[in-house]
């Protein structure tokens, strides 16, 4: 294979944009596992004490991730998400507006390889989340796994993220005052799996968890898709069937983590590594589905809002999939 090297007379800029991306990859890939390591080994070291003062600051500190966690505006403003930000390009781009009285549940679609469009426009402000949406706090929920690990676990907190279960979720969803956005990537780690450039397909039919904590708490739910999410790695083929997808499905009951096998393009060069791709992701906010208060719906009324958020998730798709590239003959199909 023959390797394109990069030029060496890139702007600075652009070398900026890809250090920004690169630590953010190597955050998501790796800096769980590098945070436990550092933990451990530092008992075995004279710095043993941090290793226990953390270990008492974390026990009395269990519960934070469940209840909030820690959001720290002041590093989701820092220039190195507008570099993320300029890489790819990434855009939120806003259709409605939403009422910052109201608590809201923003169904993130598709997941992609790594979420680029959501961690990038609901937990930096390089986008204008709060400038597009005023009042509101957005929270995106992600793998309880995660804050298991120590010291990685106040890192993303800091950045608004929260652990996918129903308690965490339903905390922040319980503030009568509102002005709290739930972000929730619907499809979650199994779909990643299907996630590759002109996939239009998302794991939705039988997804109805969010569906049922938003009619319990009132939450008015929020179709989003981001155009582009898919577009930026390149995975290995992986059809439903296969003995390598039957291994990653395994793999990911077993992990409650995906494995897909995903590739790009490389720091220097950029015929192969796990750099993604500069393609542009536009994330679309839709509309608002008012939903009322039931603490105890019944499967009729689950499966009616489930099948009017399906529909209206397709209509955003169909809306505005020619402004962004899509194919006149692709259409959104749910599994």
């Amino acid at each position: 294979m023959k390797v394109q090297f990069a030029p060496l007379d890139v702007p600075l800029k652009r070398r900026l944009q890809t250090a920004a991306v690169l630590q953010w990859v190597f955050s998501f890939l790796c800096l769980a596992q590098c945070c436990i390591a550092l933990f451990f080994l530092l008992l075995f070291t004279r710095f043993w004490l941090i290793s226990v003062l953390y270990a008492t600051w974390w026990f009395f500190d269990w519960e934070t991730p469940s209840r909030g966690g820690r959001k720290v505006p002041f590093l989701c403003r820092l220039s190195v998400w507008k570099y993320m930000r300029d890489y790819f390009p990434i855009q939120l781009v806003k259709t409605a507006d939403l009422d910052p009285r109201n608590n809201y549940i923003l169904g993130f679609h598709p997941h992609g390889v790594l979420v680029a469009g959501a961690f990038t426009n609901f937990c930096t402000e390089a986008t204008g989340f709060s400038k597009l949406f005023p009042g509101l706090k957005s929270h995106l929920l992600m793998l309880p796994l995660w804050f298991r690990a120590p010291f990685f676990r106040d890192y993303i907190m800091c950045a608004g993220l929260i652990p996918s279960d129903k308690e965490s979720a339903s905390y922040m969803l319980t503030k009568e005052r509102g002005g709290t956005a739930v972000v929730i990537a619907v499809g979650g780690a199994p779909e990643a799996l299907d996630a590759r450039p002109g996939a239009y397909t998302v794991l939705l039919a039988s997804k109805k968890g969010f569906i049922k904590l938003a009619m319990e708490h009132g939450a008015h739910l929020v179709p989003v898709f981001s155009f582009g999410e898919n577009e930026v790695f390149d995975q290995v083929d992986n059809p439903r069937g296969t003995w390598l997808r039957w291994l990653q499905d395994k793999m990911q009951k077993i992990m409650g983590i995906s494995l897909p096998l995903f590739h790009a393009r490389g720091v220097f060069q950029y015929s192969f590594g796990l750099m993604p791709y500069r393609k542009p992701i536009y994330t679309v906010v839709g509309k608002p589905i008012r939903v009322e208060k039931n603490e105890k719906p019944t499967a009729e009324e689950l499966d009616e809002l489930h099948q009017r958020y399906m529909d209206e998730l397709s209509q955003l798709f169909e809306e505005h999939k020619s402004k962004y590239g899509v194919p006149e003959n692709a259409h959104l199909s749910f599994v």
